[in-house]
Order: structure tokens, then C-alpha cells, then sequence
């Protein structure tokens, strides 16, 4: 059933479309009003889309296309960390959870697509992963109560977070460096509609490298929910159509190992998160 959206590129255009996973239907040249995945989010047509997939039937097989980050011109993209308790225990400071979340941006150029490669910047060989959950809002709003949260959003993606370690340690505050090199992170491979609390509040993230687990974890036990994070976050800025919030990571990153393991070329990180699929992406240097 084709149920899931997708942004990707045939012969150098770009395009957008429905998928069941194996195959793709492209919308993009029959909704010619919706320019990219962002427009159609804004415009709340979704279901619109995916009943038209169903009517058109598949156009080509998943495989044949390059998948782009799900939703290519996002607005803003905030990141919650250390939400997990065990992410709060790896910092070693003695400190309890804190009363309120940690959150940073990234740019849009920092991150890929689905089986693309994450690159590790001449820089730094300190490139590292965070298997996460993404959401995608679909109705804006500003002080948003938690009551209300869930129905702000549109979709769901999977997230790797990549880090370069050194660079969040460059001063006395700073994260914005480590977390914003081109191409360090991952989204994709699609968007899946939200519909269901249960697909956010009891998920599972797994994330392997070289088929090791390295990150496991469920969003059950996050500090801060999702539903808080929207509150949270729309204290201070207004939420819109086509912004992102990436949620928090379970602990196991490289960082956290004893001796630390960084990712090096040749590697291959999967992240999955239950009810979403698998996000594969191998590591490359930097030409």
C-alpha cells in the first residue's frame, strides 16, 4: 500500500511521490501546485496525495531512484539531547535529570538521504552516530499545550544525528560546529503519517553499526516526551508547517565507549525505529 511519502531524484530532477517500501508512485508531475513534500504538508493535503498514489498505481521500484532527505526544504530543525536517562548518567557530572531540555539546531545541508554516505570532514575523525525519531509538524501554533501536541504533527522520519565530538568542545559554549558539518547526519528514508499516539510514545530505536547493536532504547522512557517538547519549544518560537524536531537519542554512542569508537570509511550505521522502517547509511571521507 502506498502510504508513506518520499523525496528523491531521477536523472538530476528532483521529485516527490508515495512508496510501499519496494516501489514509488510519483505525484510530483500530477500535482504540479505542490513543489516539493513541504508544500504538500503545508497545505494539509496529504490524504489527497496518497489516494491518488492508490488510483495511479507504482511508477518505478524504490531502488532505481536516489532518496533525498524526506522533506527537502524544512524550516526549522530543532534537536532535543541528553533525553534518555542513561544519555544523563554518560556525562558522569553527578547531576540529577535537568528541569528543563537541552535543545540545538542543525541546518538542512547537514544532513543526507537514505542510503547515501555520511561524510567525515577532513577536520575531524571524530564523526559519530545518534539513531533518533523525527517529527514533522503539520499544523503551527505557538504555546501549545501538551494536550494538544499530538495534533500538531503531520509525520514521523528516522533521524542519524551525526556528530563530529570535537567540534562541540571547540569553547566554553558551543554546539552549533560539531553539529552542522555538510552531510555528517542522515534523514529519511520516507514520511510516515502520524495517526497514532503509540507510534511515538512506544517506539523502539535501534541503532547498528557493522550490524553491532549499539543504541537501544524505546521514546516510553524519554525525559521529556514529545508532547512536552512541543509545549516546550512553542513557548519561545512558533511552530510551522515543515519544521522538524529531532527527538533525543538512546545512550550507546561512540563517544560513551570505552576505548570511544568513531565511525570510519567503509562503515555501515543502520538506524531503525519500530512502526517507521530503517534508515542505512555507509561513511566516506571527505574529497
Amino acid at each position: 500500500m502506498m502510504n508513506r511519502f518520499v523525496s528523491y531524484t531521477i536523472n538530476g530532477t528532483p521529485m516527490w511521490g508515495a512508496t510501499d517500501g519496494q516501489n514509488i508512485t510519483d505525484l510530483s508531475p500530477q500535482m504540479t501546485q505542490f513543489g516539493t513534500l513541504r508544500d504538500v504538508f503545508h497545505a494539509n493535503a496529504q490524504n489527497q496525495a496518497l489516494e491518488l498514489a492508490q488510483k495511479l498505481g507504482h511508477s518505478r521500484d524504490i531502488a532505481d531512484a536516489k532518496l533525498d532527505i524526506p522533506l527537502p526544504n524544512p524550516g526549522k530543525i530543532i534537536c532535543v539531547g541528553v533525553n534518555f536517562p542513561a544519555r544523563n548518567e554518560e556525562y558522569k557530572d553527578g547531576q540529577d535529570a535537568p528541569p528543563n531540555m537541552s535543545l540545538f539546531v542543525r541546518f538542512p545541508s547537514s544532513f543526507t538521504g537514505h542510503n547515501s554516505p555520511l561524510i567525515r570532514p577532513k577536520a575531524s575523525h571524530q564523526l559519530d552516530y545518534e539513531g533518533e525519531i523525527a517529527i514533522v509538524i503539520g499544523k503551527g501554533g505557538r504555546h501549545i499545550s501538551q494536550a494538544e501536541s499530538l495534533d500538531h504533527i503531520a509525520a514521523l522520519t528516522i533521524c542519524n544525528e551525526g556528530t563530529i565530538r570535537d567540534w562541540v568542545r571547540h569553547a566554553k559554549f558551543n554546539v552549533t560546529q560539531g553539529k552542522n558539518f555538510d552531510n555528517s547526519g542522515a534523514m529519511g528514508p520516507w514520511l510516515v503519517p502520524y495517526s497514532d499516539p503509540q507510534q511515538i510514545e512506544n517506539a523502539d530505536i535501534v541503532t547498528r553499526v557493522n550490524d553491532e547493536v549499539r543504541q537501544k532504547d524505546n521514546t516510553s522512557r524519554m525525559l521529556f516526551p514529545i508532547r512536552k517538547q512541543i509545549e516546550y519549544i512553542s513557548t519561545f518560537t512558533t511552530l510551522e508547517p515543515g519544521d522538524i524536531i529531532v527527538t533525543g537519542t538512546p545512550t550507546g554512542a561512540g563517544a560513551r565507549l570505552d576505548p570511544p569508537q568513531f565511525l570510519q570509511p567503509g562503515d555501515k550505521v543502520e538506524v531503525e525505529v519500530s512502526g517507521i522502517g530503517t534508515l542505512i547509511n555507509g561513511i566516506e571521507d571527505e574529497q
